[in-house]
């Protein structure tokens, strides 16, 4: 995926809770060839929560047989991403020789630091058929110190991230801690990422722990503090409070966030840096053909201009 800025939606005046910081209502993007993203971060009034720098929400899209999803070779550094399905497949391909089909359910963290390149394609088989989407894809702004760091990938399958089941809810912790279980992925800093899905009628906590917290609510109703949030809506909560969610209907939501960076970041494209003048650097690189190559790849998105 990719970053430009754009206008944030005018929101209405919805009566809120105290402890509710920010009700972000995503704004539409569209990437090219009609792959239309939501997207809730970076915003006018929160660049931030922990280090979730960027979140897009993709689908629900129908690919019909021979057509599909081609993000060619593309750069990053400072960051690292998060590609998150609910359906379809996409297969990834990084300058680090990492190939690996992205499935439903699945942990997979891209750790860009110093600097990677990478494609993000409908597999052979996907296109061939046809297939539905419906993803997540967010960036995790790199702490001080940990910036330049070796390009890496971690893949997990559905089945090997801890699932917690309680009543009427079921919870898969992507990364970090939750609902008193730990997900095996290795992380630089601090942050949580769990799937959540809720019956109607079910309550589920928010762990007050975590510095800094939010709710991506991807389909469905909520009912928080006894006012109602409908998806999408991205709603980003004050520390410390304790915070009960009620699905109103059959809910999809996302508990996301982690500790706060030591200062904001610049962000251009698809590079994040604490330094501008690193994010110039980066930019120079690309355009010049300084980053590694992508394994089967034979073009790329040029520098925008």
């Amino acid at each position: 995926m990719s970053w430009q800025p754009s206008k944030d939606p005018v929101l209405g005046d919805p009566k809120t809770c105290d402890a509710l910081d920010l009700i972000i209502v995503p704004r539409t993007r569209d990437l090219g060839d009609g792959f239309v993203v939501r997207r809730a971060l970076p915003h006018g009034k929160r660049q931030m929560v922990g280090p979730f720098i960027f979140f897009d929400h993709f689908g629900p899209m129908q690919f019909i047989a021979g057509n599909g999803m081609d993000v060619r070779p593309h750069p990053h550094i400072g960051l690292a991403t998060v590609t998150y399905l609910f359906d379809g497949s996409i297969m990834h391909r990084d300058s680090e020789g990492n190939i690996q089909e992205i499935q439903p359910g699945a942990m997979n963290l891209m750790t860009a630091g110093r600097g990677i390149a990478h494609s993000e394609r409908t597999p052979d088989v996907q296109r061939r058929d046809g297939q539905k989407m419906l993803g997540l894809q967010s960036w995790i702004a790199l702490p001080a110190g940990s910036e330049e760091i070796a390009p890496s990938f971690q893949h997990y399958a559905a089945d090997s991230l801890p699932t917690v089941k309680d009543g009427g809810f079921t919870a898969r912790i992507i990364a970090g801690s939750g609902f008193g279980v730990k997900s095996p992925v290795t992380m630089v800093s601090p942050w949580f990422y769990t799937e959540v899905t809720a019956t109607a009628g079910t309550s589920v906590p928010l762990d007050p722990d975590h510095e800094e917290r939010a709710i991506y609510l991807v389909d469905g109703e909520v009912e928080i503090a006894n006012e109602r949030y409908e998806a999408p809506r991205l709603l980003i909560f004050r520390p410390g409070d304790r915070i009960t969610v009620k699905a109103i209907q059959p809910t999809r939501m996302m508990f996301l966030g982690g500790d706060a960076l030591e200062g904001p970041r610049h962000i251009w494209w698809n590079f994040v840096s604490s330094s501008k003048e690193r994010i110039e650097q980066a930019k120079q690189d690309w355009k010049t053909g300084r980053f590694a190559h992508v394994p089967q790849e034979h073009e790329f998105i040029p520098l925008p201009e």
